[in-house]
């Protein structure tokens, strides 16, 4: 299975550490970008565990590219109507996720080239780098490769964590 993520011209410096944070920690293949606003904030060097050494991260000029794209499947994630809610949704094997900026939405000539439009169902819309936290869950989370025993809790947290449960 391989994700890739597409942030549509992203704002904030805070929200991309966070969603290269993820991207480690939900084993995601490549983010590209439209927009300058992150490449002149990635200065801010919000990535904090140097995500961005094994996870390609690439600025793009469309955020679909209908050439090499084709054997992903696209995905938006977006408030839309008529779109469907993440718990229902299945994902597919080889997914491109399209995420709208922090200040605006999708345009709507990306939707319509999208195969699924997906919503995450709250009571308001979520930050962008929370959207993609729970995207990413949720897709791990269907998966039948999820890890059920400590080696993934043991490899993943931090040197100062050694806490356990007492039965």
């Amino acid at each position: 299975m391989q994700a890739h993520l597409a942030i549509t011209n992203p704002k904030s410096p805070q929200n991309m550490g966070s969603i290269l944070r993820a991207a480690g920690n939900y084993n995601v293949q490549t983010i590209r970008y439209t927009g300058e606003r992150y490449a002149r904030a990635s200065a801010f060097s919000t990535d904090t565990k140097n995500v961005h050494l094994n996870v390609p991260v690439n600025q793009v000029d469309t955020i679909i590219n209908l050439a090499t794209d084709t054997h992903l499947t696209k995905v938006a994630i977006e408030l839309v109507e008529g779109a469907t809610p993440l718990p229902l949704f299945t994902h597919p094997e080889n997914a491109l996720y399209i995420f709208g900026p922090e200040d605006g939405s999708i345009e709507q000539k990306v939707i319509d080239q999208c195969d699924h439009v997906v919503y995450v169902p709250t009571i308001g819309c979520m930050n962008l780098a929370a959207t993609v936290n729970v995207l990413l869950y949720d897709r791990l989370a269907k998966t039948t490769t999820m890890p059920t025993d400590d080696t993934v809790i043991a490899a993943s947290r931090d040197t100062n964590n050694r806490t356990k449960v007492n039965k």
